[in-house]
């Protein structure tokens, strides 16, 4: 039946078969370590791609013990589990020439190369991008820094705290004069850094498609965390004016006035975003709100508003403010705690987690945070133990380069 447009409507799109995942049969090898690269290839492998680790023999890739929270499982980090899951794992050490050569063999074949290690590691190894293309024309690398190739910090480590120092991002965060400059507490440089890399490899192997031409994709956390504050860099390079300035008490974001922020209430916190401040006041019963009319008030009083928010959302229940103002279509939320994030049902409305498995124990993780044709992204296969599919890899391809 035709609907509104007058058109009949396109038959709903086929759910993906296991074999039918828009990456199936791309083989990617994974020579990165700690978070951004080894997750780049993570978001490639719950694409349907073929992912395979080389790691150090004897130690492997250094997050199988840089514990977050000091936590394990199965004499790996959980961490590790969470990103490396859905892999396989081979051990070689690229400075032992036979060992070397092989892997050589695995890049003839490969797809896909992801590697995060200082500029100039690869190249010294023999394995960059100009000495891989004269062994696959087709390959298309990704090349994951801390601060590019070139410049005054190239050198520096590449780390998630020292490239969030470094692009500014801290003195976004915390309110007033109070607090020093507040990073983001997650590794949120790597994880932005690993989604650019996993568009920038899908977007190259698009264009093999087209062309057959492989080719060379590179960025950066520094180049990440300042891609995150394009409004203000744009605003900043444009209007030398600007400057980061920390006001209210309760203030969410330097650069938009009251009411945007957090506010205590008898149990919690409440957010509140973007709302007309007269608005606000009649809902809560504050007269000297109703009458702030003019936009400017916002950062004119910006003190007075959010002190007087406080005050108010004090005297009751998160949840109890939530009915009076979700009613009234304010946008606001509940500032949730880990505990009752993972309680909550909406959290298992929206099905975030899957169940994974090594040698026969469980774990629960992260799925991917992509649906394709209706369909979540899950994986059952645990984390790789260090080269346990040395021998199959190898027996699988060794002397089949041609």
């Amino acid at each position: 039946m035709p609907d509104h447009t007058g058109v009949d409507p396109a038959p709903a799109a086929p759910r993906p078969a296991a074999n039918d995942l828009p990456l199936e049969g791309v083989l990617v090898l994974d020579f990165s370590q700690f978070l951004a690269g080894p997750v780049a290839a993570l978001r490639l492998a719950d694409l349907g791609a073929r992912v395979i680790k080389i790691e150090r023999p004897g130690a492997g890739d250094i997050g199988r013990t840089l514990a977050f929270a000091g936590r394990t499982f199965e004499g790996d980090t959980m961490s590790f589990h969470a990103m490396n899951r859905n892999k396989e794992s081979i051990a070689a050490d690229l400075k032992r020439p036979a060992d070397l050569a092989y892997v050589k063999e695995l890049v003839a074949r490969a797809d896909v190369i992801v590697e995060n290690f200082r500029p100039g590691v690869m190249k010294r190894i023999g394995l960059d991008y100009d000495a891989v293309r004269e062994i696959n024309p087709a390959i298309v690398y990704a090349s994951a820094t801390g601060y590019g190739t070139s410049g005054p910090w190239a050198s520096r480590p590449g780390q998630d705290l020292l490239a969030q120092s470094i692009s500014g991002l801290p003195w976004l965060n915390g309110a007033g004069d109070a607090t020093g400059p507040v990073p983001v507490g997650l590794s949120i440089a790597d994880h932005l850094l690993s989604c650019h890399i996993a568009q920038g490899v899908t977007a190259l192997l698009v264009r093999r498609y087209r062309t057959g031409r492989g080719g060379l994709v590179e960025t950066s956390l520094l180049e990440s965390m300042l891609d995150l504050q394009f409004e203000l860099l744009t605003t900043k390079l444009n209007d030398d004016s600007i400057r980061v300035d920390r006001r209210g008490t309760h203030s969410a974001h330097a650069f938009l006035g009251a009411p945007y922020g957090t506010y205590p209430t008898s149990d919690g916190y409440l957010a509140i975003a973007m709302n007309p401040i007269p608005k606000l006041g009649e809902l809560l019963e504050l007269p000297a709100l109703v009458a702030m009319t003019d936009p400017d008030d916002a950062w004119s009083h910006q003190g007075e508003i959010e002190a007087a928010l406080a005050e108010r959302l004090l005297e009751r229940t998160t949840d109890e403010w939530l009915a009076v103002l979700d009613a009234a279509d304010v946008w606001c939320a509940p500032v949730l705690t880990l505990d009752e994030l993972v309680e909550h049902e909406g959290f298992d409305a929206i099905a975030m987690t899957q169940e994974i498995s090594r040698d026969g124990r469980a774990l629960r993780t992260t799925r991917s945070p992509l649906r394709v044709d209706g369909e979540r992204l899950t994986s059952p296969r645990g984390a790789p133990r260090l080269g346990e599919h040395s021998d199959a890899v190898r027996a699988e391809f060794e002397g089949s380069a041609g």
